[in-house]
């Protein structure tokens, strides 16, 4: 089994970007910890992260035929792109959206989600343990 976890817009910036909300590990730190729970349940995987919207629709598109699932942190896109879900629609790839911060609990425009349109479940406010509970999913045996 081969997972894609794709990180959107500003989470290569986790550690210097509002550390009051975000916390103060780096992504390099979230890296390690997503290559451990590839390790852990026993999956082959890849993490990707762009700030570009038009980048994460062509490695969206890339991973058909060829990733079993998909983990995503869409980032600010999370809430703007139709693109991306049509992307995630296209491709059929089981998806898992995923959120360091709950959501729910910011700003209004934050509680818009274009991805839980084409996620099979989606993990909010769990920090970097969302992810492991992303790839602990989709390695998982599912209906």
């Amino acid at each position: 089994m081969k997972i894609l976890v794709i990180n959107g817009p500003n989470l290569n910036m986790l550690g210097v970007r509002e550390p009051e909300i975000y916390g103060s590990r780096t992504y390099e730190d979230l890296v390690e910890f997503i290559c451990g729970a590839f390790e852990e349940f026993g999956v082959e995987g890849e993490v990707f992260q762009s700030n570009h919207e038009g980048d994460i629709i062509d490695r969206i598109q890339q991973a058909y035929g060829e990733a079993d699932g998909i983990v995503i942190n869409a980032g600010a896109y999370t809430h703007t792109s139709i693109a991306i879900l049509d992307a995630l629609k296209a491709v059929r790839i089981p998806t898992v959206e995923v959120h360091l911060t709950d959501t729910d609990a910011r700003e209004d425009f934050r509680k818009v989600s274009y991805v839980s349109l084409a996620a099979e479940k989606t993990i909010k406010g769990r920090g970097f343990e969302g992810y492991r509970e992303a790839v602990e999913y989709l390695a998982s045996e599912r209906p």
